[in-house]
């Protein structure tokens, strides 16, 4: 049977201020992506949204990103590789923390907004998240893009590198995200969202915003949780999916 894991943004919040629905999609997801307070999330929030999941049973993931606050994580930066690497690696220990408390732990990592993308083509950016991890002890899973560099550093470094798709995502023709600013960029249609995600889940193809069809060959599908409607969206996806004979589990 075809199985795939199923993955949210969580703990995205700062203080008094939540943007998800941690505890319903929560009920929902396999693999949960904890802000790690460099784009989002606090210390209270990444504790309450790791006892959260260690109750549903779902896996923890720090999801890195440049020290961007006040931007989301989804502005542009800079970041000498050395800095980068001690960043990421400060992001997953503080997360590890809340994790063995909850009596769990850090199970893979993935990167967030800009830095998600950037890694996709850039060499340098891409192996100091890879050492970060590598300097935060562990041999975590590496969860990103089919085809990026961050993949192929992490498989060289002798990581897990797991790969992964958007059903709410536009694609271009070579198979990256259409980026966030261009019309199109964010699929908003529930059913056309459904569709995506049995099409990936079950074929690994998705149709690019030119209408070709698009190898995705994925393990991991994202389902983002700063949407209007995403808890019911993902639980129509989820019903979907097993209904279309699709096993939903976990990867790591």
């Amino acid at each position: 049977m075809t199985s795939i894991d199923l993955n949210a943004d969580l703990g995205e919040g700062f203080g008094r201020w939540r943007l998800t629905d941690d505890e319903q999609l929560l009920s929902v997801v396999t693999s949960a992506n904890v802000a790690c307070g460099f784009h989002a999330g606090d210390a209270a929030t990444m504790r309450r949204v790791c006892e959260l999941a260690a109750g549903c049973g779902v896996r923890i993931g720090a999801q890195v990103s440049y020290r961007d606050l006040a931007g989301f994580g989804r502005r542009a930066m800079d970041v000498p590789p050395a800095e980068l690497a001690a960043e990421v690696a400060y992001q997953i220990g503080a997360l590890e923390v809340f994790a063995r408390a909850a009596g769990t732990r850090v199970s893979y990592v993935k990167p967030h907004g800009a830095l998600y993308h950037r890694v996709v083509h850039d060499e340098e950016q891409a192996g100091a998240v890879v050492e970060g991890v590598r300097l935060a002890g562990a041999t975590l899973p590496v969860l990103g893009l089919p085809g990026s560099r961050l993949l192929e550093h992490a498989g060289r470094a002798g990581l897990p590198a797991v790969t992964e798709a958007f059903a709410d995502r536009a694609y271009t023709a070579a198979g990256t995200l259409v980026p966030r600013g261009h019309e199109g960029a964010v699929v908003t249609d529930p059913e056309a969202v459904v569709e995506r995600s049995v099409g990936l889940a079950r074929f690994g193809t998705v149709t690019s915003h030119c209408g070709t069809a698009v190898d995705v060959r994925a393990r991991s599908l994202c389902l983002h949780g700063d949407t209007p409607g995403a808890v019911e969206l993902a639980r129509l996806v989820r019903r979907r999916l097993q209904a279309s004979g699709v096993r939903v589990e976990a990867f790591a």
